[in-house]
């Protein structure tokens, strides 16, 4: 367990070394400013539902941001030698990173953070739905992030890695409702899109819900992405 706090450590450090991680900051400031200045309207209901749903919409992108280096760059770099030589386990390297890329994750919501006090001094918000959208605003930050590990351990391109990873989490995100939503397909096969939807998982949290439904998605396919991303290492060790 120390070795893994270890690389998350080193990895979280990293991150925030990077330029990159700056500038993933303040897009994300920024664009979640103009969607807080769509709550803070006479006469609408004070919430912050929509702006976690269109958080995750913007996850879509902004996770592979932050994973696109965790392998990629180590791969580039050549310093994945000594990382795969050294006394650590593949399970412990991955969790690591995964780790770090997720403590940067949540120290990056803190604009939304900031925009729930400002709420709670100008308005009386349900603070149930707040409290359950950031819940799942993590889940959901914790799955791309582990899609965007798995992606990253199989390039040494960070581009290649983040184009691959948003099309992962915009298909999975977006582009299974569009499909879900086709009268045309069989009534099995539309069932079977709305349960991969992110999207359709993540709505439950933003109305003030826990489901274990829910829960229990998020963090299974989160595992699944762990476990191929070490399979993807313990490859990579034998060749």
């Amino acid at each position: 367990m120390n070795v893994t706090l270890a690389i998350a450590k080193r990895e979280l450090a990293a991150l925030f070394v990077s330029p990159t991680a700056y500038l993933v900051i303040g897009i994300f400031a920024f664009v979640t400013a103009l969607f807080f200045m769509t709550v803070l309207v006479p006469g609408q209901p004070a919430e912050m539902r929509w702006v976690f749903i269109y958080v995750v919409w913007l996850l879509v992108f902004i996770a592979p941001a932050i994973s696109m280096r965790t392998f990629s760059e180590e791969f580039a770099s050549g310093s994945i030698e000594m990382l795969l030589t050294s006394p650590v386990s593949d399970a412990q390297i991955v969790i690591g990173k995964w780790l770090g890329a997720f403590g940067f994750y949540a120290a990056m919501l803190s604009p939304l953070v900031v925009q729930i006090v400002v709420l709670f001094l100008f308005a009386r918000p349900d603070y149930g739905p707040i409290f359950t959208g950031l819940v799942g605003l993590l889940l959901v930050g914790g799955f791309f992030l582990a899609v965007g590990v798995f992606v990253s351990a199989m390039s040494d391109s960070q581009l290649v890695s983040f184009l691959v990873t948003t099309l992962i989490t915009g298909t999975l995100a977006i582009g299974v409702y569009s499909f879900a939503t086709e009268p045309s397909l069989p009534e099995w096969l539309r069932s079977g899109l709305y349960y991969v939807n992110i999207s359709e998982h993540y709505s439950a949290f933003a109305k003030g819900l826990i489901d274990a439904t829910n829960v229990v998605y998020f963090v299974s396919a989160t595992a699944l992405f762990l476990f191929l991303g070490v399979k993807l290492i313990e490859s990579r060790r034998w060749r």
